[in-house]
Parts: C-alpha cells; structure tokens; sequence
C-alpha cells in the first residue's frame, strides 16, 4: 500500500511518516495543551541523547489529505510536526502550510541544521540549538538566527555544566531574549534538573527552565 501511494503521488504531495498521535505538549510555549504530533521519518543528525531513534527508518508514506485526515480524526487545534527532523522532506513546508489553512495552531520542532526562513509565518519554530554535548554542535545553522520572532522558541538541551556555559555565551552574543522565547531543558537522566536552575537563578539567566512534561507523565515511552 505504502509503494503504491509513493507511485501514485508526486514527491511534493507525500512524506514518510514514522507516527501521528494525540499526546499533550510536554515543550515550549503550549506546554499542557492536548496536541496532535506528526511525526516525520528521517533525520540527519545523531545527538548522543536523541530519544527518538526509532523515526530514523522505516514510516509510510503518506498524502497530505491522509495526514490532514488523521490529524482532523483526534479533534484539537494544535498541531506538532516533528522528528526526526521534519525539514529533511523538502515536502514539510507546504505540510505546514496546508495544516495553517486548515485552522490549526501549528508549530515545527527543528534541529536548526536545516533552513527556517522560507515557513509559512503561521508557524511558531521551535528551534533546537545543538550543544557540544549532542555531539552536533557543528551542524548548526546560525543565519536561522535572523529568521527569529518573538513567537518562536530557541531551546537547549543541557548535558552537563559545559552545555550551560555554552548556551549562556550564544544567549548574551546573539541577544535570543530579545529575539524569541528561551528555554533550557536538562538532557534526560544525564542533567539534574534542580542543579540546572540553581545555575539559571545564580546567573539571572533571561530563559526559562524546560522540564518535558510527556516523559515525566509516561518516560520515553513511543506515541506518548
């Protein structure tokens, strides 16, 4: 069924998609609300802590009515399109497009290792700045930083003490505060959270401290 979709519609009507479910937002700005995720196979990248693995191969292909179908089926108005990194399909941008057409709130979770600037500007951009402890650190793309509004999220994932004396430095260089909401949230079982915001308090940082609420409700479980 999935080749016979990929045959049947052109590359710019299709993703490959590893899963679409109804989970609440455990990130960000609409952390706590009940959001569809959509999430895209494929990524690029290989963070040392990436928790989503499982999206690297595999998926079905999938049409954008089929998507917006499923994503219509569990009845929210928010909508996640996420990873892997959901900018690797050159098909994402006009995804995101048609979920704004369709009346949903719609973010996009993006490594920032791929292009922002050309997304519909519906789309609130959730930026991943990779720091040295992901181990990616130099597949960022920092002319992202120019596509920035205030309604967008730049978050770092903090592995240990380094990481946070890394993301202090780029958020007082490139002024993110002023730029768009920033978050930093404790790599999973490697980071203490209540060390990482006795730092974020000792320095005043101007961010906000992150904790994801899906893996504090249900671990890493898939789907949730």
């Amino acid at each position: 069924m999935a080749e016979a979709l990929k045959s049947e519609l052109p590359v710019a009507e299709r993703l490959k998609i590893t899963e679409i479910f109804l989970s609440l937002q455990g990130e960000a700005t609409t952390a706590g609300w009940p959001t569809v995720f959509v999430r895209l196979t494929g990524c690029p990248l290989r963070c040392v802590y990436c928790d989503t693995a499982y999206a690297f191969h595999g998926g079905e292909w999938m049409g954008f009515e089929q998507i917006l179908d499923t994503v219509e089926s569990h009845g929210v108005r928010h909508v996640c399109v996420t990873g892997g990194e959901p900018l690797a399909q050159r098909a994402c941008p006009d995804l995101l497009a048609r979920l704004c057409e369709a009346g949903y709130q719609v973010s996009i979770e993006t490594s920032g290792a791929l292009d922002i600037s050309s997304l519909d500007l519906r789309v609130q951009r959730v930026l991943d700045l990779k720091t040295p402890g992901s181990g990616e650190s130099a597949r960022n793309r920092w002319e992202n930083l120019a596509s920035l509004r205030t309604s967008d999220v730049v978050k770092f994932v903090i592995c240990d003490r380094s990481d946070y004396e890394w993301a202090v430095e780029v958020i007082r260089r490139e002024h993110l505060a002023e730029r768009a909401g920033v978050f930093l949230s404790p790599s999973w079982a490697q980071q203490d959270a209540a060390e990482l915001a006795e730092w974020m308090l000792a320095d005043r940082l101007p961010a906000r401290l992150q904790l994801q609420l899906h893996k504090i409700l249900w671990g890493e479980e898939p789907g949730r």
